[in-house]
C-alpha cells in the first residue's frame, strides 16, 4: 500500500506563516513586552534623567569658585553701599529725620525758599519681610528745591523711597523769616526705608 503526502500549496505556506507571525506577536506583547520591555524602556529613561543631573551638578561644581569670588564681591559691594539702615526702627525713624533735614538744608541754606512744615514717624502697619521706618512729610518749597531735595534723598546710602508724593502749587507761600513770596509748593510724602534684618534672622537678604 502506498501513501501518498500531499504538499502545502504556497497559499497554504503563506497562511501558516502568518498564523505562526500572529502568535508570536500575541506572544510578545502578553509576555515579553510588560515584563521585559517596559521595564527595560523606564531603567533607560532613569538611567538618563541620573546622566542629566550628573552632568548638570559637575558644571555647577566647576564654577563653584567663580561663584564664590562673585558672592565675595557682591558683599564688599553692599558693605561699601548698604542698602539697609542699621538699628531698630525707632533709631532709623530718626536717622530718615536727618537725613531730611539735611537734604532740605543742602537745597535751601537757612530755608529761604524750602522749608520743613511737618515730619511724623508713622507706624507701619502691613507685615513685610523686612520692617520698614516711615515719616510723613511735608514741605513748603521752591521747584528747583524740591527736586534737589528728593534727588538727595534717592540717590544716597542707605536706600530711601519716597511715596505718596503729593504736589500742590501755591500763588503764595511765607517763608521761615514770616516773608510772603510768590509762587512754590506745598508737597506731602511719605520717606521710608527699610531696616537691616536681625542677626540669624534674614541676614544673607542683605
Amino acid at each position: 500500500m502506498t501513501t501518498v503526502t500531499k504538499t502545502p500549496s504556497p497559499r497554504e505556506r503563506w497562511l501558516a506563516l502568518g498564523l505562526l507571525g500572529a502568535v508570536l506577536g500575541l506572544a510578545y506583547f502578553a509576555l515579553v513586552h510588560p515584563w521585559w520591555t517596559v521595564p527595560m524602556l523606564d531603567l533607560q529613561e532613569r538611567i538618563d534623567t541620573l546622566k542629566d543631573r550628573d552632568a548638570r551638578a559637575r558644571a555647577t561644581l566647576a564654577q563653584a569658585g567663580e561663584v564664590r569670588k562673585r558672592l565675595t564681591s557682591v558683599r564688599e559691594q553692599s558693605a561699601r553701599m548698604p542698602g539697609f539702615m542699621d538699628g531698630t526702627v525707632e533709631s532709623a525713624t530718626s536717622a530718615l529725620v536727618a537725613r531730611l533735614e539735611t537734604a532740605v538744608l543742602e537745597a535751601s541754606p537757612k530755608n529761604r525758599s524750602c522749608a520743613i512744615q511737618n515730619r511724623s514717624p508713622l507706624t507701619e502697619p502691613r507685615k513685610e519681610r523686612f520692617p520698614r521706618a516711615v515719616v510723613q512729610v511735608r514741605l513748603r518749597c521752591g521747584t528747583p528745591e524740591l527736586a534737589m531735595v528728593l534727588h538727595s534723598l534717592e540717590s544716597g546710602t542707605p536706600r530711601l523711597f519716597v511715596d505718596n508724593l503729593n504736589v500742590v502749587a501755591n500763588r503764595f507761600y511765607f517763608s521761615p523769616d514770616q516773608s510772603t513770596a510768590n509762587g512754590g509748593l506745598d508737597v506731602n510724602f511719605d520717606l521710608y526705608g527699610y531696616v537691616a534684618p536681625a542677626p540669624g534672622g534674614n541676614a544673607d537678604a542683605r
